[in-house]
Order: structure tokens, then sequence, then C-alpha cells
């Protein structure tokens, strides 16, 4: 169900005129070695806010941890994690700042 709201969600960036990336690979670096450990941004956009998106009973701590580990390593200091299987959106956003 995420790439369903991810597909429509990216039509609505496009319509806005954003500039963002979908599943964005996101490598690890490691003493100067390139890791592809397949991390992979759901949405990135404007290099600037990183997008998250679930489709769970409920946000769990290690999607948060997820979360993080994406803006430590893309150095992207903000992002939200968006659980769509929610009964009113704002419900099921949360904000994460490095």
């Amino acid at each position: 169900m995420e790439s369903a709201y991810e597909e429509c969600l990216a039509y609505e960036l496009s319509l806005a005129g954003l500039v963002f990336k979908r599943q964005h690979p996101l490598p690890v670096v490691y003493k100067e070695f390139r890791l592809d450990c397949g991390y992979r941004l759901d949405l990135a956009i404007e290099d600037t806010l990183i997008l998250e998106l679930k489709s769970v009973a409920s946000l769990l701590p290690v999607h948060e941890a997820q979360l993080l580990t994406y803006l430590k390593l893309s150095g992207i200091p903000t992002g939200l994690l968006i659980n769509f299987n929610v009964p009113v959106l704002k419900s099921g956003i949360k904000r994460l700042v490095l």
C-alpha cells in the first residue's frame, strides 16, 4: 500500500513544482569505503526534507530509528514519518529534526 501512497504523493509534488527524488539510494561510507546497504529514501524533497512513508497499525520506535539513520547519512536535517493508516492524516505525522 505504501507504494500507492508514494505514487500519489509524487504526483502532487510534481503538480506543486517541487524537485524531489523517489526511492533514492543512500549509501553508507565507512572509512572512505562506499557500502551499498540497500537503504532507500522514499522521497527526498528539494534536498531539505525526507519523507518516510508507512501504512501500519501504529508507528514504532524502529520507524523513528530508520528515519533518524536516513537523516544522519544523508545530511538532510529534517524528516517526516507519515503513517497513512490513520483516520485523520495529521495524527499520523511525526516530524524529526537533527
